[in-house]
């Protein structure tokens, strides 16, 4: 047994075993009965070759050359077949001239016009041509030219890193393979040249487990590195029987051993691969649906936060009303003690109202709900308005309150009004709350004035004397529920959502807000920077 006919018969078992294990994965998949039946035909074939090259018998060789060349038809034919269903190229004429046309070529190929009989060449029987064998040949080119046309078409046309794209390209480099080595048959016939070409066949198989199969189906990876493997030392267990010196014995032992090595190495290689790529595939499923589900409970969160707090602030607002009507003496005289309580009673529901608000504040902007009414107004009046309207609170806290703007200047700029008074009130507020003693400096300038290439902004800046900020909480500090770990002490009722809130809402006007601290008890400074109206 010569080494042509061992690695036939290698391919021949291989084929039709991995045509099989396909078929059994998904019976229902068309690419997968046409890869069955486009396998079946090449296991024919290669079994034919085995026969044919194998038996020192005539008329056994001649047998064997009519089923070899039967299925040799109809491999392009079914080949094309399966490409197209796997490409999903939608021809049903091309398809059923394939079928038509190999049935016509099977008919063919037992007449005398086709061949003659074989006769010995090569140390094995091969076909000896009749006078129209090269309309075989022109039929297997002209299939293989359309087939890798088709190929490299779809090639171009899907994304570089696409699933698909890789099976074209590992189908198209089996299929050239195959090509190449089946055109090589034909040279004998024509060119009285040895068929070298046919060993890459091998390659064949190698290339379609991965253009046949979808990624998903990772056990079959591991099976067909299996089947190659196992073709591989058979082939050299084969190839080191046949030797007939010790020294040809010695080379074929060494390289029998080092194919035995690396192909332990390549079954083991891809079974580590498949386990790995199944645990990952497993933990990324697992985790999208915790992430789902997590994604339900934040919006049944907020959903509920927004409930609650625009039912509480109803009750709230009546509560702080009535309290503020009772401490005015709209509802008659009362004594120190009981104006004290009500004073009391007052703030605190004024407290309560800001958290509300914060709360609803939060619940819009994460729902996408939050809306904006944009206007153009001179940013100095809104900040003076906000002193104003805050300088009582300092004045109780034994503060003082600086504001430096060039009244001259003009600082338009195109925003929602209120909710830009609320962040500027936000910051402020939160100096007066966080600054035991010493002063809160306001300041209203223009950046990148006379600047080309960047548009002028309007930046407010609030620095004062307070409590300061760590260094470790400054980068989080606009975080939800973000507090430094001491500030309770100053500020009880603190959340953590102010900020968070103020720095949602510049955003969404395209600016930017950030603080900067020197560290704990040194103060801290607020910016508020926003684009200038052109």
């Amino acid at each position: 047994m010569n080494l042509f006919g061992i690695s036939s018969l290698i391919l021949s078992l291989s084929s039709i075993a991995f045509s099989f294990l396909v078929y059994r994965i998904d019976r229902a998949s068309k690419v997968n009965r046409a890869w069955f039946f486009t396998s079946i035909s090449f296991s024919v074939w290669a079994l034919g070759l085995y026969g044919v090259t194998s038996t020192h018998d005539q008329q056994v060789a001649l047998t064997w050359q009519y089923i070899l060349d039967i299925a040799a038809i109809f491999l392009p034919a079914l080949y094309f077949i399966f490409i197209s269903e796997l490409v999903q190229y939608k021809n049903n004429g091309l398809r059923n001239l394939a079928i038509f046309s190999a049935f016509a070529m099977s008919v063919f190929s037992v007449t005398p016009y086709f061949k003659q009989g074989v006769i010995a060449k090569y140390d094995f029987f091969w076909v000896n041509p009749g006078e129209f064998y090269v309309v075989f040949l022109a039929y297997y080119v002209c299939y293989a030219i359309i087939t890798l046309l088709i190929l490299l078409r779809e090639l171009q046309k899907n994304e570089p890193g696409s699933v698909i794209r890789g099976q074209i390209r590992n189908t198209l480099l089996g299929g050239l393979m195959g090509y190449v080595g089946g055109v090589s048959n034909f040279f004998p016939q024509f060119f009285n040249v040895y068929p070298f070409g046919n060993y890459l066949v091998i390659l064949f198989i190698v290339f379609m487990v991965y253009g046949v199969l979808r990624y998903k189906l990772l056990s079959t990876k591991v099976i067909s590195a299996q089947l190659f493997s196992s073709a591989l030392v058979l082939v050299f267990l084969f190839n080191l029987l046949s030797t007939t010196t010790i020294e040809q014995w010695l080379i074929n032992f060494f390289m029998f051993i080092l194919v035995i090595f690396f192909s332990v190495l390549l079954v083991n290689s891809v079974n580590r691969e498949v386990k790995t790529r199944q645990k990952i595939e497993k933990l990324a499923e697992d985790l999208s649906t915790a992430n789902d589900r997590l994604k339900e409970l934040d919006q049944q969160k907020s959903e509920f936060v927004s409930l609650a707090s625009h039912q509480l602030r109803g009750p709230l607002t009546a509560v702080k009303g009535y309290a503020s009507m009772i401490i005015e003496g709209d509802f008659g005289n009362m004594d120190e003690g009981v104006k004290g309580a009500i004073e009391k009673m007052y703030k605190s529901t004024q407290d309560l109202v800001v958290l509300v608000n914060d709360y609803l504040d939060v619940s819009r902007i994460e729902q996408g709900r939050m809306q904006y009414d944009f206007t153009t107004f001179d940013m100095k009046d809104l900040v003076a308005q906000v002193v104003v309207e805050l300088k009582p609170n300092i004045e109780k806290a034994n503060l003082t309150l600086d504001f430096d703007v060039d009244t001259n200047q003009k600082f338009m700029i195109n925003a929602d009004m209120g909710k830009i008074k609320q962040v500027i009130g936000n910051f402020i507020d939160n100096s007066i709350k966080y600054t035991p003693k010493g002063a809160i400096h306001v300041w209203l300038s223009k950046t990148n004035v006379g600047n080309p290439t960047q548009k002028a902004k309007a930046l407010i800046t609030i620095s004062d004397t307070g409590v300061g900020i760590a260094p470790e909480v400054l980068p989080k500090l606009f975080e939800k529920f973000t507090r430094a770990p001491d500030a309770s002490k100053t500020n009880i009722l603190g959340t953590g959502l102010g900020l968070y809130v103020a720095k949602k809402m510049v955003e969404a006007h395209h600016g930017r807000v950030w603080a900067e601290s020197a560290g704990q008890n040194k103060g801290s400074s607020f910016f508020i920077e926003l684009d200038l109206a052109e």
